[in-house]
Order: C-alpha cells, then structure tokens, then sequence
C-alpha cells in the first residue's frame, strides 16, 4: 500500500481552496529592464521560410510538414516514426486512442501535470489514477505507480516535468510486469535523455510539444513518436478525419472513411516556422543548458532553498524549466518582482481542478502536499542571460 512522505500542515484542501490565489503579482510586460518567465525562441530567419510557404499552393498540411517530421526526427536522434499534429494535446490524444484506451480502462497519470495530460483521458471516459510526485524531481513516483496498478490499468503516462527524464527504468519494469504501454508526456524534455538515450526512444508513445513557449515553437503545433512504425498508417488516417489522405491525393482512394478521426494536422506554415528553428537547435539548447547549470550551482546550497531535478549522472536535463523549492516563496516572488524579475508556477496539481473531482482519492498525494507551496520556476530562455541568472541567484541567495 502506497503511504508516501506525512502529510504537512494543512494536508488536503479541497478545488475551492484559495489559499494559492494571489492578484498583486499580474503578467510582467517583456518591457526593456524586465526578465520575463517565458519568451518564444523565433528565429530571424522563420520570416523568410513563412513568407516562402505563403507563396505555394500548401499553406495547410503539404511538404513542409514532411520535412519537418523528418528533420525533428534527425536532430533528437530518433529511430522511431515521427507523426506531426496542431499541438501537444492532439499528441497526447492520438497516443491515447491509439494505446486502445476504452471508457472504463485505468491509467495512471502524474497529479502534477499540465491539465492537458489529463483532459484527453477524462473525454474518453478513462478512469484517472493519480499518482503522486518525488519532491526532489517533481516527476511522478514509481513506487505510487506500481501502488496503483490493477488489471484494469491500461497504460502508464509519465512527465518529465522541467526536462529532467523520469526513472524510466522503474517505470518500465512496471509495465512490463502488468504488460501495458508507457506513454511519455514528453513536453518539456526536447534534448533530454536516460541513459544515454535521447527522450523519445524509449517507450511505446513520445509526445512532443511546439507550444508558444517550449523549446522551439510551430506557434502551436506537437508531434507523436511511435515505437511501433505499424501504427503510422492508422495514426495518419485518425489526423486527418479517418482518410488516407495519401491514396486520396494519390487519385485511388475508395470513398469510405471506415474508422472515426479528427483535424490535428499541423499546416506548413507552421512547420516553417519549426524548420527555421530546428537549424538553430545547437545554439539554442546549449544556451539553455548553460544558463540551467549556472543556476543549479548558485542555488544548490542556499539554506532555504532546495533546487529541483539536480542533474544526475544516469540522465540528461533538458533545461526547459528552472525550478526551486522555497520556504517562503511568496515573498521571494514579491522581492524578484520588485527587481524586474518574473517568477511563477507553472502547472498545477490536477487533483485541485473540478472537473477531476471524480478522481481524487483523499490524502493519497503527501508529497504534492508537501512541495504544493514551495515551488517557483525561474526565467530561463534564450532571452535570458547569463548575467540576468547570477543576478536573479544573488536576489535569491539574500533572501
């Protein structure tokens, strides 16, 4: 039976709780002098390559988005088959339909997640099991996981929250054991990697995020990678309404559609923008990494303060996140704020959320409990410098 770390003061709350809501800290303006959280890597040249697109007959799904399949393919070092969708949700879902998720299967997921983990599971009527978090990773705990697997259990989702790859050994034993499919939620972890292996190589499902605000952007926009290249043709035909698109196009298509599908797939002006930034991908994860280690040693030994996802020797960070537990992290949010220098959280635990109430089990979260308060991510983005991140430790370091 899973009973984790004690539950700290306050233990469980309920959706309505307030106590996290605060109006004296609104979206700082990326005006000259602010270090704002987040900010879109666009390179200059991405102008150009949409400006081309705009001049051919494909706009919508056309080469471009082949291309770019193949060149994301290429630079995370992948053997697998790359299916390009309109965002990381779309990503996720496909995964899921395709992993034959039915209403009534379970599937253990992370409670602190981005909401869009979770809401595909809960519209295909799956039962959500939440599973707790390490406080040190913020990713979920295996030994939660293994607590909560059944015969009903259909797969395993796992989140690299911030970049830092999950202990997908243990997760992978586990689903072995029960004999289900680990579906990455792979958002945050471009350039990362386990054991050597670059993150989406490992398990059955690899989602991936292009989202405004991730480590290069399509505006928005996600991609799939399947272990299994059997799937591609089915994963291609439920992106585009149940058609096979390419024997329609091709002129020898039977006018059925013999299985139901959606519209997520990604158009070529959004994979022109990705193309332009695929080129500039070394530069850019270098600085990230670059600026994710100055932090992690000014802050690594500041009382107080604990630093979330140190790097470890068995897996690679992929820099997407900066994030501390801090004692009183409202008022070093306040006292970054005075400074010019946005901080936040980013993602909540879901179990707060109403419409997965349904889901919750009370008290089965202690380490969510515990480090529900505490964390605070930090500005890391190629609009960052490396001076901005040694003024933004010494702030902290002051307290």
């Amino acid at each position: 039976m899973w009973k984790g770390a004690p539950l700290q003061s306050g233990g469980m709350t309920t959706s309505n709780d307030k106590r996290n809501v605060r109006t004296d800290l609104p979206l700082m303006s990326d005006d000259e002098g602010n270090v704002v959280l987040f900010h879109p890597f666009i390179p200059d040249k991405a102008k150009d390559y949409v400006c081309d697109t705009l001049s051919t007959r494909w706009i919508g799904q056309g080469p471009k988005v082949e291309r770019f399949e193949q060149k994301f393919k290429e630079v995370i070092g992948s053997e697998q088959s790359p299916i390009s969708v309109g965002a990381g949700t779309d990503a996720l879902h496909l995964a899921y339909v395709l992993a034959g998720i039915q209403p009534g299967d379970e599937v253990v997921t992370p409670v602190f997640t981005c909401t869009a983990t979770n809401i595909p599971l809960a519209h295909m009527g799956a039962v959500i099991r939440f599973a707790d978090v390490q406080t040190d990773t913020l990713n979920i705990d295996p030994n939660h996981v293994r607590a909560l697997m059944t015969e009903k259990t259909k797969a395993i989702v796992c989140v690299h929250y911030g970049g830092l790859p999950c202990d997908m050994q243990e997760l992978r034993e586990i689903a072995d054991e029960w004999k289900v499919p680990i579906i990455e939620d792979a958002a945050h972890a471009f350039g990362a990697s386990y054991m050597g292996t670059p993150i989406g190589n490992l398990s059955e499902f690899t989602m991936f995020s292009f989202q405004a605000i991730k480590h290069i952007t399509t505006g928005d926009g996600g991609m799939l990678m399947l272990k299994d290249s059997g799937l591609v043709s089915k994963a291609k035909r439920i992106r585009w309404f149940g058609i096979d698109r390419e024997a329609k196009q091709g002129g020898i298509w039977e006018n059925d559609i013999t299985e139901l599908g959606f519209k997520y797939q990604m158009t070529d002006i959004s994979a022109a923008i990705g193309l332009a930034a695929l080129e500039e991908y070394p530069q850019m994860i270098e600085h990230r990494k670059k600026l994710f280690s100055i932090y992690e040693k000014e802050l690594i030994s500041i009382p107080g303060i604990q630093f979330v996802g140190s790097r470890r020797t068995d897996r690679e960070h992929g820099a997407w996140l900066c994030t501390i537990l801090a004692e009183d992290r409202r008022g070093l949010q306040a006292k970054l704020a005075e400074h010019h220098i946005e901080s936040n959280q980013v993602h909540f635990r879901n179990d707060r959320y109403s419409i997965f109430k349904s889901y919750i089990e009370e008290g089965a979260y202690p380490h969510m409990d515990t480090v529900e308060d505490q964390y605070l991510v930090l500005p890391l983005h190629t609009k960052v410098s490396e001076e901005d991140v040694l003024r933004i430790c010494d702030l902290v370091r002051k307290g």
